[in-house]
């Protein structure tokens, strides 16, 4: 029985198809045509080793030519397939942190494209020699915030790191107990301070910290007042907390600065939208803050950046300091930054940049497209319904307020596996999973998206009815 077993095996393995029989075959040559002769051996080679392994240990037969040739094009579109791919975004967070924060405007995009080839990113067109890129969306900046110089490098976190290593080395950074905070992935207020050399100064309590408090701590050796906007959590109750302009006179009578973290880079207001007030930068240089930073991926609508603006002498210091190189940012983020801050300059912000046109968006817009949508898919094998819900603004912005919509509610028996059926399409959807239906806000799913979202949720329907 052992030798009718291997000699099976043995005819088996001589059935197999030569490596270079695949790479001839029409299929094989359309396959290097498109992925290199390399990735197509090594595709081919991996498919043999598999089926050889497996006739050994008597699992099955020889797997035809048409078959080794289709898996070795699976593992090939896996392997070197991007891992970074756009989605639809269909949960109702508008600066969804896991999706890629903000949606960048068509403008945006357009600069983004033209800054792909050369450009002035270090080249002084008048002049006719090496130039800065610090300058690019300095001005606009200026322009925008009321401040007197501005810094772009590659996110907030950066930004707050390299104001305090640039400007309290060594010094005491005196900052309330109820700013302490930590926000996505870890990062956190007292670690960062330890990082830049700089010295934490804990004063007040959680809830309630004042004036005095401050003024208590200062000696010769405080290098700066930091403010952390507490923009991911909310506290209620008992609580106070001096306001901006209190803190800069107190400052200011001692010969430190106010360095102020306020996070979301909101330059509207967010109140005139049904949201709570969110800090705005303007009010903070108003106010006499002497540095303040943000970002520009946030409420600012614009890509990854962190930006500081305020005092000229302040901001040519950090300028200077060595992380500033290893912190700056790059071309492509200077062009995106440059379009959306023309954006808030044409006073055309909430008409062109995508996280103003979702906040700023109607209601009975959102219910008309919804009840279009439900209509549409009717035909699915999904029992759709509109149903009333609540968008809200995400990216640690605005925490506990919400935007009222009209949700697509879609029933299946198991809404886990539609969910992750919607996942596994060509443009994956992303969506919401509540009280056992699975639901759909047409308030971040972009315009040019709309008709490819209902594809895929028609596609995903289909796939499991099979």
């Amino acid at each position: 029985m052992v030798k009718d077993a291997l000699r099976i095996s043995n005819y088996e393995l001589r059935q197999l198809p030569s490596v270079e029989k695949l790479l001839s075959s029409t299929v094989g040559q359309e396959l290097i045509t498109v992925y290199g002769r390399s990735l197509v051996l090594e595709a081919v080679r991996q498919q043999l080793e598999q089926q050889r392994e497996a006739i050994l240990a008597g699992q099955n037969g020889p797997v035809s030519e048409a078959g080794l040739l289709a898996a070795a094009q699976e593992w090939l579109v896996e392997t070197i397939s991007p891992t970074l791919r756009p989605v639809i975004n269909a949960t109702g967070v508008i600066v969804h942190t896991n999706l890629g924060r903000a949606p960048l405007s068509a403008a945006a995009r357009r600069a983004l494209q033209e800054a792909a080839d050369y450009s002035n990113l270090e080249y002084d067109l008048d002049a006719g020699g090496r130039g800065s890129r610090t300058v690019h969306a300095e001005q606009q900046l200026v322009q925008l915030t009321g401040a007197e110089a501005a810094l772009v490098v590659n996110n907030n976190a950066a930004a707050v790191l390299l104001m305090l290593a640039a400007l309290c080395p060594g010094q005491d950074v005196i900052i309330s107990r109820g700013q302490l905070v930590e926000i996505g992935g870890g990062f956190r207020v007292p670690d960062v301070l330890a990082q830049s050399g700089a010295r934490l100064v804990e004063v007040g309590t959680t809830n309630r910290t004042h004036r005095r408090d401050y003024a208590r701590v200062l000696t010769p050796l405080t290098g700066a007042i930091m403010v952390a906007h507490h923009s991911n959590f909310k506290m209620i109750g008992f609580t106070t907390e001096p306001t901006l302009a209190e803190l800069a006179e107190l400052a200011h009578q001692n010969g430190v600065p106010v360095l102020f973290d306020q996070g979301s880079g909101a330059l509207l207001d967010t109140a005139v939208y049904g949201l709570d007030p969110e800090p705005l930068v303007t009010a903070a240089i108003e106010a006499g803050v002497d540095l303040v930073s943000f970002s520009g991926d946030k409420l600012l609508g614009g890509p990854q950046a962190g930006i500081i603006c305020g005092r000229a002498d302040l901001v040519q210091k950090v300028k200077r300091h060595p992380l500033a190189r290893a912190l700056r940012a790059d071309k492509l983020c200077l062009a995106a930054l440059s379009a959306t801050l023309h954006s808030y300059l044409t006073g055309r912000a909430v008409a062109e940049i995508p996280v103003w046109q979702m906040i700023a968006r109607p209601l009975t817009a959102l219910a008309e497209q919804a009840a279009s949508w439900a209509a549409r898919l009717a035909g699915s094998g999904l029992k759709t319904a509109v149903v009333d819900g609540q968008s809200t603004v995400g990216g640690g912005s605005l925490p506990g307020t919400s935007l009222p919509t009209s949700l697509v509610a879609l029933t299946h028996p198991a809404p886990d596996q539609l969910a992750a059926a919607l996942r596994r399409q060509p443009l994956p959807v992303i969506a919401r999973i509540q009280d056992g239906c699975l639901l759909l806000d047409p308030r971040t799913v972009l315009p040019d998206q709309e008709e490819a979202l209902l594809e895929m949720v028609l596609r995903a329907a289909a796939s499991l009815r099979k």
